[in-house]
């Protein structure tokens, strides 16, 4: 018998369930999704990404690392939010499908952790930039009253749900003012003078270009596990997939470099610094960081929105409007209690998981035919232990070659003696992952077969 909650076959488009959508809600088209993808894209802390790969890395090794972490990073999205077109039910109901219900509640908690996380880490970029601006214009910060008033929109947003947003925010505002705060930023990244030094200034070291990949790909992975709650909404499988892909690798590439170029021309490195010297340009910059200020929204919206729906998975009767409610209050009271850069690091940790997490969903959905039945998953069966040990060894293997985390988790992996040579993490936990996944996964299947022979 399903776990499913009757109430969510009421319909209401801002806060369908875990079951699958039903055809009557599949109304995001390829350019929808492009739309919304391109705008979560679209954020401060990307830019701050970028800063990050130089000097340790020469400008053209940084735009290497750029190019070769946002195609390998957005395909995975791709792929991710294809799946969850087909199947028609969120991120979490997904893992399902390899890790058995119960399993699935262990990648669960961890992007209930990593949303909510994520939702405080927005809303104190977006009070910063608020107030930033609020001081330059009017003399005052008030962040926490910024805090507040943007706490109040994500809820807001959350509320409306993907359909609403995209039809409500990113249709009718955000298409015109995204690109022209990226062309300003453009503009006074260039501009800032010394780009042709910056340009043949040599890396500094301590980073390798296949380490930059590895940063460059953590910015995208980390919306692995939230894709499929919004491409399940999606009308085509290849809408979803294109719309996801291209939509966010746009804005992600040309910001990461902006990023890399800003740190070289403005010298501006860090997410609580980048307001205020972008809102010391003027009119039209303070125009700029209000747009920015408001398209940031759409992160701590999705990732509250997704946090809701995660929790979903483990309590499939709670209402989904409470649990927006819920995340969303929670981010903002962390917002207000916690500083910009005391977890960011934490943050990153979690992040480590989700590139073995996808690569063990995709071997199983390869094994499966392409092809997931949403009403299946609903009632997937007991834990999958063997998926899990898959998922636990990519991570595994990822921590040993490139340590993230904060310190503490750092200095006791270090103890495990890490090769010394530099060659990422991304691709090679994806691949112990994977085959191990794989092999799982056909064994899980033969005897699957061998009983209805």
């Amino acid at each position: 018998m399903s776990d499913r909650p009757a109430s969510s076959l009421s319909g209401h488009e801002g806060s369908w369930g875990i079951d699958p959508v039903p055809e009557r809600l599949r109304v995001l088209g390829g350019l929808d999704l492009g739309l919304l993808w391109g705008n979560l894209g679209v954020s401060l802390l990307v830019v701050v990404a970028g800063a990050v790969l130089v000097p340790a890395l020469s400008l053209p090794s940084a735009l290497v690392a750029i190019g070769i972490g946002c195609l390998v990073g957005n395909l995975m999205l791709a792929v991710a939010g294809a799946i969850g077109a087909q199947a028609r039910v969120p991120a979490m109901v997904l893992m399902r499908a390899p890790l058995g219900t119960r399993g699935s509640y262990v990648p669960t908690v961890v992007n209930v952790v990593q949303c909510l996380g994520w939702t405080i880490f927005e809303l104190l970029v977006i009070a910063t930039a608020a107030a930033a601006l609020s001081d330059e214009v009017f003399g005052f910060e008030a962040r926490w009253a910024w805090t507040l008033a943007f706490g109040a929109a994500t809820l807001v947003l959350g509320l409306m749900g993907p359909i609403g947003v995209v039809r409500t925010v990113v249709r009718k505002l955000a298409v015109w003012v995204v690109p022209l705060a990226i062309a300003y930023l453009a503009w006074w990244g260039l501009t800032g003078g010394g780009l042709d030094d910056a340009w043949n200034r040599p890396g500094e070291g301590g980073l390798s270009t296949w380490q930059g990949i590895d940063l460059v790909v953590g910015v995208t992975v980390s919306w692995i596990p939230l894709a499929a709650d919004y491409t399940r909404f999606a009308r085509t499988t290849r809408g979803a997939f294109w719309g996801t892909g291209i939509g966010y690798a746009i804005p992600d590439a040309l910001l990461l470099a902006l990023g890399a170029v800003v740190l070289l021309t403005r010298d501006v490195s860090d997410a609580a610094a980048l307001p205020a010297a972008i809102a010391s340009g003027g009119l039209l910059a303070l125009l700029v960081l209000l747009a920015l200020t408001i398209a940031e929204t759409d992160e701590a919206f999705a990732n509250a929105y997704s946090g809701a729906v995660s929790l979903q998975n483990l309590v499939p009767a709670a209402p989904q409007r409470a649990l927006v409610a819920l995340t969303t209050t929670i981010g903002t009271i962390g917002a207000l209690t916690l500083e910009l850069s005391s977890f960011q690091s934490f943050l990153f940790l979690l992040g480590s998981c989700f590139v073995p997490l996808f690569a063990v969903l995709l071997a199983d959905w390869l094994v499966a035919g392409r092809r997931y039945d949403g009403a299946e998953l609903l009632d997937a069966g007991p834990t999958r232990v063997g998926a899990l040990l898959a998922w636990f060894a990519g991570f595994a293997a990822y921590q040993w070659l490139s340590p993230t985390g904060p310190s503490w988790w750092v200095d006791q992996v270090q103890r495990l003696d890490p090769p010394s040579w530099q060659i990422g993490a991304t691709l090679p936990s994806f691949a112990v992952s994977f085959v191990l996944a794989l092999a799982v996964a056909a064994a899980r299947f033969t005897r699957i077969g061998m009983v209805r022979a």
